[in-house]
């Protein structure tokens, strides 16, 4: 008889607020726990950089923390693989202390990431050969413009049911798929014993059985940590699968929990704050309008377009006068959403603006969760170029009525792209992702140029600060 620990994460968004009462539930567990041995997994998205630290070391703070949780094996989730420029991304594990396993990411050149790996290996007091895959979410939309080569899950696993064909006796997969596709992995490759899964965010408390699969995944955020319990006979037959969850929130606090929280925040908004970007007029201080009509024209002139829309919900806060920095810009506009070229025949731009009228009072109030957003409610719709007048349904672009047999271009974010009020863009759009800058960026590079920064201007702050 062999028992095995499994402790598990998934979707943690540096969400650091729990990581200290995470780090030493993993620890108790890993060196205490009534079984022969312990493994511990994350399944993706770990790093969010809506959180200034994350955002500020482009992820190796996230890197170093995990290191202390002592991971045996991790996946990455979109979080990592979109919202990271290349160049980010292959370099985020060169001082991780845990293997990566994914087997659906390729290089453009399609050989595999330098960090990405397989994993077969040995449990140390049976000899169980335990064979460890890891994917993650397939979107070759935005993969694509990245510069990665995304491969689909049935296409991966066929090639990698072949190659470890005869090599294991345990199969587990870590997944960034989401609970839907899981499923669909479990009745299609009935040899997999256990996912240890995230990207939907469901909490399955006590796991879930699909057939002979076992599906085990936390929610998100860090709410919660997995500990699945394994039984095997001597023959290295798995006897059964006991999944189950604890909520962070009833783990002990301890003293300086707290101020270890709080340091990272502030860690992150000073190496931020030492990054100025632009010398802002009185005309922005505390002006969402200004904010936006600014915003607007910048995602304008990345995409070279001299028309585009944004939502008010976007903004977090408004911008200010004087120097702006890295950190305002993270603070107001948090969302790791890229600039999209969108091109349209006029009649499918009519419809575009005609589905955005039909939901504009819905969604000006309508709390809006995932796809990229970091915000509250969606908020607004505000255009460049373009004016509506709902009495008469028509539609003026550049001050003349819209030539329904014309093509424009528009510049929008991915997330229009991805959320369901506007189908004309997913359905019929042409739609180049913009990668890498995010929106931030875009903005501020926009600012950079147009409000440059003086000496002046640097010694006049300094010295108001100063009194």
């Amino acid at each position: 008889m062999e028992t095995l620990r499994i402790l598990h994460t998934n979707d943690l968004h540096s969400h650091f607020e729990h990581f200290p009462k995470i780090r030493r539930y993993l620890h108790y567990v890993q060196k205490n726990a009534d079984a022969d041995q312990v493994f511990t997994f994350d399944a993706g998205d770990f790093m969010d950089r809506s959180h200034p630290l994350s955002d500020a070391t482009e992820g190796q703070a996230n890197i170093r923390l995990m290191n202390d949780f002592n991971y045996d094996a991790i996946t990455i989730g979109n979080n990592e693989g979109i919202s990271n420029p290349h160049r980010v991304l292959e370099h985020l594990f060169d001082h991780a202390d845990f293997p990566v396993v994914l087997a659906n990411l390729r290089e453009e050149d399609e050989s595999m990431p330098k960090w990405a790996k397989s994993h077969l290996f040995l449990t140390s007091k049976k000899g169980t050969r335990i064979a460890l895959v890891g994917l993650t979410a397939a979107y070759p939309m935005t993969y694509g413009p990245n510069h990665w080569s995304i491969k689909m899950l049935g296409e991966t696993m066929d090639s990698v049911m072949q190659e470890i064909a005869g090599q294991y006796d345990l199969l587990i997969l870590i997944t960034h798929t989401g609970v839907r596709m899981d499923k669909w992995l479990a009745k299609h490759y009935p040899q997999i014993d256990l996912i240890v899964g995230g990207h939907s965010h469901t909490l399955l408390a006590k796991g879930l059985q699909e057939g002979h699969t076992w599906i085990a995944q936390t929610g998100k955020w860090g709410n919660y940590v997995g500990d699945i319990t394994l039984h095997l006979d001597d023959a290295h037959h798995l006897l059964d699968v006991k999944p189950t969850t604890i909520a962070t929130a009833s783990l002990p606090e301890e003293p300086g929990d707290q101020q270890e929280i709080d340091a990272l925040y502030n860690k992150g908004k000073e190496l931020l704050e030492r990054s100025a970007v632009a010398y802002l007029p009185e005309k922005y201080n505390n002006d969402v309008e200004a904010a936006i009509s600014v915003s607007l024209d910048a995602i304008a002139d990345f995409a070279g377009t001299d028309l585009a829309m944004l939502s008010t919900g976007l903004f977090l806060s408004p911008f200010k006068s004087g120097i702006i920095n890295k950190f305002d810009l993270q603070h107001a506009l948090p969302h790791p959403m890229h600039v999209v070229r969108t091109s349209l025949q006029g009649r499918d731009l009519w419809r575009l603006c005609m589905e955005v009228e039909k939901n504009r009072h819905f969604l000006s109030h309508f709390n809006l969760i995932g796809m990229s957003f970091r915000g509250k409610i969606f908020g607004q719709v505000h255009y460049k170029g373009i004016k509506v007048d709902m009495m008469t349904r028509n539609v003026y672009v550049r001050g003349k009525l819209l030539d329904p047999n014309a093509e424009y271009q528009i510049a929008v974010l991915d997330h229009y792209v991805l959320i369901p009020f506007f189908p004309t863009l997913s359905i019929v759009g042409e739609n180049e992702f913009l990668f890498p800058q995010f929106l931030r960026e875009v903005v501020g590079s926009y600012l950079s140029k147009h409000y440059p920064l003086k000496e002046s201007d640097v010694f006049e702050e300094e010295k108001q600060e100063q009194q």
